[in-house]
């Protein structure tokens, strides 16, 4: 399968060939690289349904025009935590690698770049 945003990888199904979902020392589960991700490589896309409120889950994207949307995680990226120093950042819904990230290695990004996870708060 080849890895691009032009060809999204969403299904769970799908990134389970390149990531894992497990414990994490940052909080509760996060999400880590079985394969090594160079920097700007295209790791998956954030999918779910629209979203009205803000949860853990919500990914709040900007669309090219500047409006905003909504989209409760459904798949396995739903699960990333955040860090100061991420190491992905998300192009709308499309992930990428910040830096080289290596197997083992939790993926995170920052929830207050601008875009992304928010918490109610």
């Amino acid at each position: 399968m080849e890895m691009n945003a032009e060809n999204p990888v969403f299904l769970t199904r799908d990134l389970i060939q390149f990531l894992d979902v497990k414990e994490s020392v940052i909080h509760g589960l996060g999400v880590f690289a079985k394969c090594d991700f160079r920097t700007e490589d295209y790791i998956g896309t954030y999918w779910g349904s629209r979203a009205v409120e803000i949860t853990p889950y919500t990914l709040n994207v900007q669309n090219e025009d500047g409006t905003l949307f909504l989209i409760e995680g459904r798949n396995l990226l739903r699960y990333i935590n955040h860090s100061d120093t991420p190491n992905a950042v998300f192009d709308g819904i499309h992930l990428f690698a910040r830096t080289l990230i290596r197997p083992g290695e939790e993926i995170t990004f920052d929830y207050s770049d601008g875009e992304g996870i928010r918490f109610p708060g």
